[in-house]
């Protein structure tokens, strides 16, 4: 499996998870259409399915005219169904997803929205967090509370050390700004800060970043408790 980056809108990522085996493809998080399209067209694989980790337009803009034009199929979570745009197959928590050589698990991590879920595609070391978790950094809470979202990322930290985290958006620098001035002693995270200043330096996505280094480095993933965590979200969204 290879998971390609497709930059979107203004700082977005959708991700597409190629199967080279057999040229078959899913799209996580597609914010719009024309980016996926032209690629699957470009490569001339099958796009077979669409899967959602939250409602927000930005992470489901592109469905329609995706789904129309490969005639793909949308995954979401079942609570979340009503507002998945052109769900077809509704999956819950903890249920395990298999098709076509793609398998994942899927984990239930509000917070950020009541219905937010991330694919766990075990089996490859890979981990689509949408807007739950960032490198470096964590979603804004707008439809759950802290304890939910502290309790989220908790979920995410239960998994192996070399998972590859695949987040909604490119906010990495920022994050590391915020990381050092909270954590400024922290030796990996200055080493981290060094690879993400190479990479932007060259153009290139800061992600994906492994659950060893956001283990390490990440503030939010670093709080002891709900009120340090609740603290350090309430400094981020005025920073």
């Amino acid at each position: 499996m290879k998971v390609h980056i497709i930059p979107c809108l203004k700082d977005n990522y959708s991700y597409i998870i190629h199967d080279e085996a057999n040229d078959y493809a899913c799209v996580v998080d597609p914010s719009e259409a024309n980016p996926i399209i032209d690629f699957i067209k470009k490569k001339n694989i099958k796009l077979k399915y669409i899967l959602n980790t939250h409602h927000h337009y930005d992470h489901v803009g592109g469905n329609e005219l995706i789904k129309k034009e490969f005639d793909a199929k949308v995954i979401g979570f079942n609570n979340d169904k009503e507002r998945i745009p052109f769900i077809d197959i509704k999956l819950k928590d903890q249920e395990i997803w298999s098709s076509d050589n793609f398998t994942a698990k899927v984990f239930h991590i509000p917070g950020h929205t009541s219905g937010h879920i991330c694919f766990h595609f075990y089996k490859d070391n890979f981990l689509f967090t949408g807007d739950t978790l960032f490198s470096l950094g964590c979603g804004r809470i707008f439809e759950g509370t802290y304890e939910q979202m502290f309790n989220s990322l908790k979920i995410i930290k239960s998994f192996p050390e070399e998972t590859l985290i695949y987040c909604g958006h490119e906010y990495t620098s920022k994050n590391a700004e915020f990381c050092l001035q909270n954590d400024p002693s922290n030796s990996e995270l200055i080493k981290k800060i060094s690879k993400i200043n190479a990479l932007v330096k060259k153009g290139e996505p800061t992600i994906p970043s492994s659950l060893k280094e956001e283990i390490a480095c990440n503030v939010f993933l670093r709080a002891k408790d709900v009120k340090m965590f609740s603290k350090l979200r309430d400094l981020k969204d005025n920073f």
